[in-house]
């Protein structure tokens, strides 16, 4: 059974940092799969963060986190990771980590993932 896991969330004021963690069950063929970020804000559609390719080398951002998020992975430990720096109010949101099969590209494209993990709430305040 497939089973993501995200911790590292909390509360943090604006300017803040924060770094996220995803960790994945042995069921999943971990280096196979894009990986990626995604976020929900109360009221809002769920929204693709950052996404990275299976062997690490290609990521793609929202234009409202790029230069301010990095997206890693280490497939060895099954684990993928989201740092947020400069965090923002507009950053409070459900953040849920998500697989897909890696089928010549990665997407923001929510839609397109088959696994996620139950999400880590993020607050930032200003």
């Amino acid at each position: 059974q497939v089973q993501l896991v995200e911790s590292g969330g909390g509360s943090v004021q604006a300017g803040g940092s924060l770094k996220l963690s995803c960790g994945a069950s042995s069921a999943l063929s971990f280096s196979s799969y894009c990986m990626g970020w995604f976020r929900q804000a109360p009221g809002k559609e769920r929204e693709g963060v950052a996404v990275i390719s299976p062997g690490g080398a290609i990521a793609y951002y929202a234009d409202s986190v790029k230069g301010r998020f990095t997206i890693s992975r280490d497939n060895a430990k099954y684990t993928l990771a989201l740092q947020m720096d400069s965090l923002k109010p507009e950053d409070t949101a459900m953040y849920y980590c998500a697989a897909r099969v890696y089928d010549s590209t990665c997407t923001l494209v929510e839609r397109t993932y088959r696994y996620w993990g139950q999400g880590t709430q993020v607050t930032v305040s200003s």
